[in-house]
């Protein structure tokens, strides 16, 4: 029987390092939480990267090629310069021989070495790349909308423009298949919607922004979960195709392989490819709300055998960046979103709130996760 911790009794997995800053983690008897028992009960059992997962990925992979035969590209990859994306392009193409256009969405954040490694990887594998560059004036615009909201996702408007450019290329494009770097052996903890809650949900995302924004979004890609689910699956036939859960993705072995290769530059942490996401993630979030995402991204890694306890321990219990590093992070966020070092100052001591503070489709989101779950589509576990 697992029972939810009580708010004042601190606690954390007895087998991975998720603990009670995530509000609604539950334990066994034993201390260990849900994420380690839908792991090893509805995740392990279907997942099979080697020869069994080569085979049954393989039929899709000839269909994959047969339709796109007179095509100059046979299939559509997002990618960000992050490990995930740039180790399933080196597949792709080596291992299951794809011929894919590459994708690439400018948010305005991009890192140095993000930019040096998208450029290794395509020159590398002799690659065509389609750069899609949000509109700034709009993407600062939302972005310190959500500051102002004070809720804990404030990636939001990234992770909603990468997900909608590539989409809405695709659907515009006649691309069938887009294949992504998502995968279970990194990220088979899917943390609590408290911390990061879905960036498909334009209705949440339009409330925040009539409330706390100035400029009208004209050009800013929006694609909703309903319109992706719906639309772009049934009517404009789009599979998404998880390319790393089918063959063994060991993430130390990736970063040797592709440095070997093409040079390509490893990353302090998950994420870290853009300058937002590394200040959101390593300042804005364990300062401010009190949890440090980098707790799931170890605990994927322990369940899959990358990472022991007691090494997520060690790295968890100091930050990635310096005090020094991350103040001028600080400043250099503020600056490039037009506020004052004192405006940002008062928003981050400001009092937190949730996306419940604002218009949702929680409700419905979930629901259709809930199906996907039943239909066996999904095994995270999602709440």
């Amino acid at each position: 029987m697992s029972k939810v911790a009580s708010e004042t009794e601190y606690q954390v997995c007895t087998n991975c390092i998720m603990d009670t800053s995530d509000p609604k983690i539950t334990f066994d008897s034993n201390g260990m939480c849900d994420y380690c028992t839908n792991f090893y009960e509805l995740i392990e059992p279907n997942w099979n990267p080697g020869e069994i997962g080569v085979n049954k990925i393989m039929p899709i992979i000839n269909k994959i090629k047969e339709e796109g035969k007179d095509k100059e590209h046979d299939c559509l990859i997002g990618i960000s310069g992050g490990l995930d994306s740039s180790y399933v392009a080196y597949i792709a193409v080596k291992k299951f021989g794809l011929r894919p256009l590459m994708f690439h969405c400018d948010t305005g954040w991009n890192s140095d070495l993000g930019v040096s490694n998208i450029q290794k990887i395509i020159e590398g594998l002799n690659l065509d790349l389609v750069t899609e560059v949000v509109n700034w004036e709009e993407m600062k615009d939302l972005q310190r909308a959500f500051f102002k909201s004070q809720v804990p996702f404030v990636d939001t408007p990234q992770d909603l423009a990468l997900f909608s450019a590539i989409y809405n290329f695709a659907a515009k494009n006649n691309f069938k298949y887009v294949i992504t770097g998502g995968n279970i052996s990194t990220e088979c903890v899917r943390e609590s919607l408290d911390w990061t809650y879905f960036s498909t949900d334009t209705k949440h995302v339009k409330d925040i922004h009539k409330k706390f924004g100035d400029k009208e979004l004209k050009t800013f890609p929006m694609c909703d979960i309903l319109k992706y689910k719906t639309v772009y699956r049934w009517i404009n036939g789009i599979q998404v195709i998880k390319l790393l859960d089918s063959v063994p993705y060991i993430k130390k072995e990736a970063i040797k392989e592709l440095n070997r290769l093409f040079g390509w530059q490893e990353y302090p942490q998950k994420h870290y490819e853009s300058r937002f996401t590394r200040f959101f993630e390593s300042f804005w979030t364990p300062k401010k709300f009190h949890f440090d995402k980098r707790r799931a991204y170890f605990s994927s890694e322990i369940l899959t055998g990358q990472m022991t306890r007691n090494e997520a321990i060690e790295r968890i219990s100091k930050p990635e960046l310096d005090e020094i590093t991350m103040r001028n992070e600080f400043e250099y966020v503020a600056k490039k979103l037009d506020f004052t070092v004192d405006e940002f100052e008062k928003i981050f001591q400001g009092e937190n709130k949730s996306f419940k503070d604002y218009k949702n489709n929680y409700f419905f989101i979930t629901l259709g996760t809930k199906i996907s779950k039943i239909l066996g589509l999904e095994n995270r576990k999602f709440r």
